[in-house]
């Protein structure tokens, strides 16, 4: 099997994290209803998205990866519907905190976890008071049909290393849990159309689909936008919502033609790594 149904959830989270678990759960059900195999829920769904404010109290609602809330019921859902299920949460790992993503395989287990790289920290988003930088490098996993599913968080799918480093690991879909939307120093500034693309660039410039949930709603004055999206290898768009949509969007991927178009493009036969070696010194 060469296609392949992926979905990308849209919603409002301002709720408890029982509400928004519960809100969540019917949309990765509504998916897969409609043939999605890999549901991608926005990052952090289990609460307003706290990072808008420097606030110790919020520690408390960090979890293990095997006790957290998001990830039991991901996992529940996962082995029930059989779909794989990339869960964003925050991780608590002894004295150390995380953004982390467990990527939930269709018999309900934790195929393993990846720590967001790429920590942002300006106002209305200061995650380097809560978040440290990962430390598992990118992930790919092996998804339905045998697909490499490589999954950025947020503020890693601004980076186009993120991106091109999971294609060399093999990736053939990339997918980005995001929580994006007003920036609280500069009302004026719409970075919706930026957010997008940046993403779809990532697709035309590695020939790669690529998925972004992102969530909507006003969380404390704090308004995300939504803008989630489906696109295919092109960079053409499969399926997207709009500011204010809450809904499953989901669409099909033709895996076996995006291999044969980036392999007639030749960006990763003419790649020159041994011209590349100031990417990876300090400025």
């Amino acid at each position: 099997m060469t296609k392949l149904k992926v979905a990308a959830l849209q919603l409002a989270l301002g709720g408890s994290a029982d509400e928004n678990i519960a809100a969540v759960s019917e949309l990765v059900r509504e998916a897969a209803g409609k043939g999605a195999e890999v549901v991608l829920p926005p990052e952090l769904f289990e609460g307003p998205y706290f990072c808008r404010v420097e606030d110790e109290d919020y520690f408390a609602t960090a979890k293990p990866t095997a006790e957290h809330p998001s990830v039991l019921a991901m996992q529940k859902l996962a082995d029930e519907l059989g779909i794989y299920i990339p869960t964003s949460f925050f991780e608590a790992d002894g004295p150390h905190h995380y953004n982390t993503l467990a990527m939930i395989g269709p018999d309900g287990k934790v195929m393993g976890t990846y720590r967001k790289s790429h920590i942002p920290d300006g106002p209305g988003y200061e995650e380097k008071f809560y978040f440290r930088p990962g430390n598992t490098g990118f992930k790919v996993w092996e998804g339905p049909a045998r697909a490499s599913l490589g999954v950025g968080i947020c503020w890693d799918q601004w980076y186009p290393e993120t991106a091109r480093a999971m294609m060399l690991m093999g990736a053939q879909i990339l997918f980005y849990p995001t929580a994006i939307g007003t920036e609280p120093h500069d009302p004026d500034l719409d970075t919706s159309r930026l957010w997008r693309r940046a993403m779809i660039g990532h697709a035309v410039s590695n020939v790669v689909p690529v998925v972004a949930a992102n969530r909507i709603g006003d969380e404390c004055g704090q308004r995300f936008y939504g803008h989630s999206f489906i696109c295919d290898e092109r960079g053409d768009l499969l399926a997207e919502f709009g500011a204010e949509d809450t809904g499953v969007l989901v669409a099909e991927l033709d895996l076996a033609a995006a291999k044969k178009h980036r392999a007639a493009f030749g960006f990763f036969r003419d790649r020159r790594p041994e011209l590349y070696g100031r990417l990876v010194e300090d400025i």
